[in-house]
């Protein structure tokens, strides 16, 4: 008799600022609004039980680039928070999928470059064994989950800032659904972490 295993869960990570924007009107790439906040306990927390349960990281090509430029230098960081040089660790060290169309070489260690369809990835990503499927503040990647509620977990930590402007997550049109509250917490900055899962 074949054993079944459960069906791994998509997880999704993003922050936004109170106007629901992840991302500044002016320059997308600059994250300078997102550093006073990210450093607290609240969202360490959040993104410790976020990899913890994960086996795999999937990325678009620019936080891919951003993401494993920055986080493997922790490891060598002196006196970086342990929470921090945990997911450094993690990072380094799990399975990486990056989706892109323009990157034909992984420059990156256990990674595994993909130009195809977001859901297509994911579904064969599904029926292979693992933990949780991460996706790592990858706006494109979580829109298209989204689009088509291919998101089980989905994950935010809120930093009381307005931007004023600049790209929203949450797009008109997506398809209606429930979602339970997993877990909450708030702290310090008025930063809030959010774990909601999709009621199926």
């Amino acid at each position: 008799m074949t054993k079944q295993t459960a069906r791994r869960r998509v997880v999704t990570n993003m922050s936004l600022s109170l106007d629901g924007r992840y991302a500044a009107p002016d320059d997308p790439q600059d994250m300078r609004w997102v550093m006073p906040y990210a450093h607290t306990d609240v969202a360490r927390d959040h993104l410790t039980g976020l990899r913890e349960p994960a086996t795999t990281a999937l990325l678009g090509r620019v936080n891919a680039e951003g993401f494993l430029g920055f986080w493997p230098t922790v490891l060598d960081t002196e006196g970086a928070d342990p929470r921090d040089v945990g997911f450094a660790r993690w990072l380094v060290d799990t399975e990486k999928v990056v989706l892109s169309s323009t990157l034909h070489e992984a420059p990156w260690e256990r990674t595994t470059i993909v130009d195809g369809p977001t859901a297509e990835v994911v579904a064969d990503l599904r029926s292979a064994e693992g933990g949780d499927i991460l996706v790592l503040s990858s706006a494109s990647v979580i829109k298209a989950l989204l689009a088509a509620d291919l998101v089980d977990r989905l994950a935010l930590t809120v930093f009381p800032v307005v931007l004023g402007g600049g790209p929203r997550l949450f797009d008109d049109g997506l398809p209606t659904g429930r979602w339970t509250l997993a877990s909450q917490a708030a702290g310090e900055h008025g930063t809030v972490a959010v774990v909601y899962d999709r009621a199926r």
